[in-house]
């Protein structure tokens, strides 16, 4: 018989995906139970064995309802280190106060309509990056968000 062991506890490494279109309108969604606060699709990875990029199509897939697959999912390479609020630090190991979160950009074609996680976000909009940016409650979102035109540019 094998006994499965699951960590009660958060892993401190997640991931930021910045879903656009090439036109730089982005989506946003407002969480469940935090009205106002806007955001992109955020998530921990849920094993140590996960990589990030799993991270990212797994969390776009459970918040959105899209497959990466079918888009282009792109690694920025950027890596925000941050505290975790005190309100949420329970989730983690006992003297876990830092997060890592690597950032990652989903380029659809065109504005699609989405299917929320009911759990987790209760409305969503796509809007013009700078209006995105600005709508977000965490600045590294708001900062990933103002970074579109410089990364759409440098992937053509």
């Amino acid at each position: 018989m094998v006994i499965k062991m699951t960590n009660p506890f958060k892993i401190p490494e997640s991931v930021l995906v910045v879903i656009h279109t090439a036109d730089l309108q982005v989506l946003v969604m407002e969480r469940a139970g935090n009205p106002g606060f806007w955001q992109s699709v955020t998530g921990s990875k849920d094993s140590l064995n996960e990589d990030v990029a799993g991270t990212a199509a797994r969390e776009v897939m459970e918040e959105t309802g899209l497959d990466v697959r079918q888009f282009r999912l792109s690694d920025w390479e950027l890596r925000n280190i941050y505290e975790i609020y005190p309100i949420w630090r329970h989730r983690y190991a006992p003297g876990v106060i830092h997060n890592t979160e690597h950032v990652f950009g989903l380029t659809l074609p065109h504005i699609t309509d989405i299917t929320l996680a009911e759990r987790e976000h209760v409305r969503y909009r796509w809007l013009p990056f700078l209006e995105a940016a600005e709508c977000c409650f965490s600045a590294s979102n708001a900062e990933a968000i103002l970074q579109l035109p410089r990364r759409i540019h440098h992937a053509k």
